[in-house]
């Protein structure tokens, strides 16, 4: 069923761009629905068979299992892209449903899932009966809980070594736990939780000029809170790269699998080797 909805929008994506019909290559990254690469497993939903036959294209998908497989956490896809395709910058921060980031060292690329995002900032926001905090103007409104402050700080996972990834279990099994368990209104958790986000990330970045995609980065008060907690220069670029940053990675991840390129690096995800993440169809 998921695939069938992914195809219809590649459909309508193809009726309204006609250049697309050109394409020889679909990438699908699925929906992540577990990932827990600590008991060697992840999964992706989305059936890149299914796509491939009702699109008539080839499709590369399940990206991440094989990383998993050799021991690493098959996360974050995105470094690999930043490396090649944004030259300019060494430092990136997305701030999705997940905080990542990578830093592009002389020798290698660091890059790991910090703590949670937009997760849990969006499922506030639908306690109140919004999608999303827009702006960050229910946490501006807030005053910040320090024991909430301090009992998210002291999860094991913002003490963990790396390599480390998140998946949206741990954040609903340990974050939202404690969030829900403070029954507190809506605006101071959302306002503590932002100053969680940002401390965490304040530890991440050092001294460095760092690119901020993914929705996270049109939250102004989000934004201003990382500033404050980090010791670097925070670069915005236009709403289109905010938006589309990781989409065209994923296409660039995908294209280097069918061109037969590794398309992971084990210093980023803990794999025994870099290697060649991905399923082709067609």
């Amino acid at each position: 069923k998921f695939s069938r909805i992914i195809t219809e929008y590649v459909s309508k994506f193809m009726i309204e761009y006609p250049i697309s019909n050109n394409a020889s290559l679909i990438v699908s990254h699925g929906q992540t629905i577990f990932h827990q690469p600590e008991k060697s497993f992840t999964t992706q939903i989305g059936c890149g068979a299914t796509l491939s036959a009702l699109t008539n294209k080839t499709v590369v998908c399940d990206l991440r299992t094989y990383d998993v497989a050799l021991g690493g956490q098959g996360a974050p896809l995105v470094p690999f892209g930043e490396k090649y395709l944004f030259l300019e910058y060494n430092t990136f921060l997305n701030i999705g449903g997940i905080c990542n980031i990578s830093i592009n060292h002389p020798d290698k690329v660091e890059a790991y899932d910090v703590c949670p995002g937009n997760t849990l900032l969006n499922l506030l926001a639908m306690q109140d009966g919004y999608n999303y905090d827009e702006n960050g103007n229910i946490a501006r409104s807030g005053q910040i809980n320090t024991e909430l402050l301090f009992q998210l700080s002291e999860i094991e996972y913002c003490k963990k070594a790396l390599p480390k990834s998140l998946g949206t279990e741990h954040i609903m099994n340990e974050w939202w736990q404690i969030i829900n368990n403070k029954n507190l209104y809506t605006a101071d958790a959302m306002t503590t939780v932002v100053e969680h986000i940002a401390i965490e990330l304040g530890k991440a970045l050092k001294n460095s000029s760092v690119m901020v995609t993914g929705g996270g980065a049109l939250n102004s008060y989000l934004m201003e809170r990382i500033a404050v907690h980090a010791n670097s220069e925070i670069i915005i670029p236009s709403r289109e790269m905010i938006e589309f940053k990781e989409a065209l990675i994923i296409a660039f991840v995908g294209l280097n699998r069918y061109l037969g390129r590794n398309n992971f690096y084990s210093s980023v995800t803990g794999a025994h080797r870099d290697n060649m993440g991905g399923a082709i169809y067609g």
